[in-house]
């Protein structure tokens, strides 16, 4: 299992968190995301081999990830 934090740009209130929440866990093998709008970050912890898609679902969502 890993565990991972994406510097995510543009969440600006808790209806932001939701929507990059959503959208990582609708990734097959995402156990846990918490989202941080405050400090632009969201903390994932899930199965190997899951970043890309969970960067791409939250991409699609709206929100660019930095670095």
């Amino acid at each position: 299992m890993d565990q991972y934090t994406l510097d995510v740009e543009g969440m600006a209130c808790a209806g932001c968190e939701e929507a990059v929440t959503t959208a990582a866990k609708g990734i097959d093998g995402v156990h846990r995301v918490d989202a941080d709008h405050e400090a632009g970050a969201v903390d994932v912890t899930a199965e190997s081999g899951t970043e890309a898609a969970v960067r791409d679902s939250i991409h699609d969502a709206g929100y660019d990830i930095s670095a």
